[in-house]
């Protein structure tokens, strides 16, 4: 696992998710996770796969490759 990779996407989820006024539990909710997965893809506790970054891409309202574009 790239370490700073994943770093980068998991901040994204969290500022989009946070600019939306999403929850954690409400973004669990739609993707039929635990509101815990959700933290655990935030703190880097757990990798994201594929699909999971295409579900949570689908309730933040943007394409999946924004989740992959990084302000450097």
């Amino acid at each position: 696992m790239d370490k700073e990779f994943v770093t980068k996407i998991a901040k994204k989820i969290k500022k989009l998710r946070e600019e939306k006024g999403i929850s954690q539990l409400t973004l669990a909710l739609e993707i039929g996770v635990t509101p815990g997965a959700i933290a655990n893809i935030e703190t880097l506790r757990s990798d994201i796969t594929a699909t999971r970054l295409n579900s949570i891409a689908k309730v933040l309202n943007v394409e999946p490759y924004e989740l992959l574009k990084f302000d450097e």
